[in-house]
């Protein structure tokens, strides 16, 4: 008896599992997250936070959020940058430790912060180096560059996404004209934390004073400092403009920055948001560089009618001065200078 109800539920078993289709369906085997190959991009997210000095009319940092907005829909909201201007997160030398320490963590800065890194850095954005923004677009291309960003990345984890954030060149901004090095002399500037801008200013006859730019504009006007360095299209968007009325035309640094993110973390994204992440910051750097060319003239015109006046200086007197600079570049590969100079001129 039992025997045959046993049966009975076996066939009855059978007869169900035959009426549904043979078997249960099993589930699509989804592909495993290997990083930058085969991740399930169905499913995949990742923020990163951007960080930089730049205040948001500055060219920079509509460059920035354009490239950000692209690759969030592009990717259609995979990779999220959320961008933060002004220093409301670490930069400069803490930025980069960021991505060092492999934070989800995008850093924009200038290359000299490269040079803790690998110290080659700092010479290719040197004092003086360059006379015009199409030299240093043609450097970074050469092999010599490349091995430095290759060391970066292999040796220290760091991926070196864009080089050429070019902002235009770096100028004396003063209430005193400034013709000669001498003009600076007893005078205290404002710079950047960096040793090669702290280096460069000293050099040139003024001392350096280095502080976070949030405290500049009043340092200018209670004579903390009796004026600043920096570009342009700085000077129309930060507030600058209003305390100082003279540009003395130095152009002792171009200002460029880096874009840096972790090896790690950029290699842990699918390869295809990898290509777009770099696509959008090749393409948007490029863009940005027509854009500080093409309005240089009339940010300069419309900064002499608000009463800031441009002067030429001595120019040849002043890279003198600057040469002692390379000298004091730690760990820099011996005549890196003379290398860069080379390329540069071909």
């Amino acid at each position: 008896m039992k025997k045959r109800k046993l049966l009975s539920l076996f066939l009855m078993s059978a007869m169900l599992l035959s009426a549904c289709g043979q078997k249960p369906a099993e589930a699509p085997n989804k592909p495993e997250s290997s990083g930058g190959d085969a991740a399930a991009k169905d499913d995949y997210k990742i923020v990163l936070k951007l960080s930089h000095v730049f205040a948001p009319e500055e060219q920079l940092t509509k460059s920035i959020d354009k490239a950000a907005k692209a690759i969030y829909d592009r990717t259609n909201g995979a990779v999220e940058i959320q961008t933060y201007p002004q220093a409301q997160l670490p930069t400069y030398k803490d930025g980069l430790e960021q991505v060092y320490n492999k934070a989800n963590f995008i850093s924009v800065e200038d290359p000299s912060y490269l040079g803790d890194y690998v110290p080659d850095f700092k010479a290719l954005v040197g004092p003086f180096l360059y006379s015009d923004i199409d030299q240093y677009s043609k450097v970074i291309q050469s092999d010599l560059v490349k091995d430095m960003v290759k060391k970066a990345e292999e040796e220290k984890g760091i991926k070196v996404l864009a080089l050429d954030y070019v902002f235009g060149f770096r100028n004396m901004m003063t209430n005193k004209k400034i013709v000669e090095p001498e003009d600076l002399a007893g005078m205290k500037i404002r710079t950047p934390g960096s040793q090669i801008f702290i280096d460069t200013i000293n050099s040139m006859g003024a001392t350096a004073t280095p502080m976070a730019f949030s405290e500049t504009i009043s340092a200018v006007q209670q004579g903390v400092v009796d004026g600043l360095e920096g570009t342009v299209d700085a000077m129309t968007a930060n507030g600058s403009a209003e305390v100082v009325k003279n540009v003395g035309l130095t152009k002792h640094f171009l200002g460029t920055c880096g874009v840096y993110i972790s090896k790690e973390v950029f290699d842990s994204i699918p390869a295809e948001y990898q290509t777009i992440m770099q696509e959008e910051f090749d393409k948007n750097a490029k863009e940005m560089i027509e854009l500080v060319k093409t309005n240089y003239d009339s940010q300069v015109k419309s900064l002499e009618e608000k009463g800031i006046e441009f002067n030429e200086v001595d120019l040849p007197k002043f890279k003198e001065r600057a040469k002692s600079v390379f000298d004091k570049m730690e760990g820099i590969t011996p005549g890196i200078y003379e290398k860069l100079v080379e390329e540069i001129e071909k």
